[in-house]
């Protein structure tokens, strides 16, 4: 008799939490805002994400040692040229379509993901975050219910 053996979904499965941010800032001034208030140390990725070789996001990374997180920044919304050319009065022009990292939550202007093996108070987290000024408003995602988690995966 054979043995069989079966990889569930689980073991693919990457654990994080994911935290909106709503704010009218650039990539970098939030990830100013961030370090000064969290005691954090977010870098830019010296290389951006690469999605599909049409579209690249930049990141910006925290390796927490402390107490063994992951953090990263990323926006949720952006440009991508379109490769259709167009006729008539603006052929020459490019064109642009926006995507998002999160279709769910297209009104997201950035996401902050978490990478850790232990529990986080997500409530103060979010509490932290709401008392940053320019930071309109902050609040958890529910990983489990996003359909394009895959997207961030990386």
């Amino acid at each position: 008799m054979v043995a069989v053996h079966k990889i569930t979904n689980d073991f693919y499965e990457d654990s994080f939490d994911l935290v909106a941010l709503h704010s009218s800032l650039e990539d970098y001034a939030i990830a100013y805002a961030l370090n000064l208030h969290l005691k954090s140390s977010f870098k830019r990725s010296i290389e951006d994400l690469d999605l599909n070789g049409h579209i690249t996001v930049p990141i910006f990374e925290w390796k927490d040692d402390i107490n063994d997180r992951y953090w990263t920044l990323f926006t949720n919304n952006g440009l991508v040229e379109d490769t259709v050319s167009t006729k008539g009065l603006f052929k020459d022009e490019p064109s642009f379509t926006t995507f998002h990292m999160v279709p769910e939550h297209r009104e997201v202007d950035y996401f902050l993901k978490i990478e850790q093996d232990e529990f986080i108070n997500m409530d103060n987290l979010v509490k932290t975050l709401q008392r940053i000024p320019k930071i309109i408003t902050a609040y958890a995602i529910e990983t489990d219910k996003l359909k394009s988690k895959n997207n961030l995966i990386f």
